[in-house]
């Protein structure tokens, strides 16, 4: 499904979301990632929401975000309420939803200027 036809802003932004795999911009990524408006970590180490970890989770808080969208692929699943205190301890807001659903979201908030990263599992 494609997402956005024109490039919005100076930020990163995902074109689409498929079995092929995630375009943000012009770049495909066939495994999970993690982005935020400026930066890419490709090859997230993670396929399935059971491989989250807070070890996993590092990465995410790099990027300083005040809101994590985790995507979970083609179904969605809720992580454990460690992992979500994980985040909340540290004032972020985190959701966990499709992944298909989270790439929405996150251009939707990242088009606002949000601090918004997203751990995005790959179909």
């Amino acid at each position: 499904m494609d997402l956005n036809l024109e490039q919005p802003g100076d930020h990163l932004f995902i074109r689409s979301f498929s079995n092929e795999g995630i375009q943000v911009v012009d770049d495909v990524y066939v495994s999970s990632i993690i982005l935020s408006a400026r930066q890419v970590v490709a090859d997230w180490p993670v396929s399935s929401v059971e491989q989250i970890t807070a070890e996993r989770l590092k990465a995410v808080l790099e990027l300083d975000p005040e809101v994590v969208l985790i995507g979970t692929g083609t179904r969605q699943a809720f992580l454990p309420p460690e992992l979500m205190m994980f985040f909340y301890s540290r004032n972020i807001g985190i959701e966990a939803m499709t992944t298909d659903a989270a790439c929405r979201t996150f251009n939707v908030l990242v088009s606002e200027s949000r601090r918004v990263v997203a751990a995005l599992i790959s179909a």
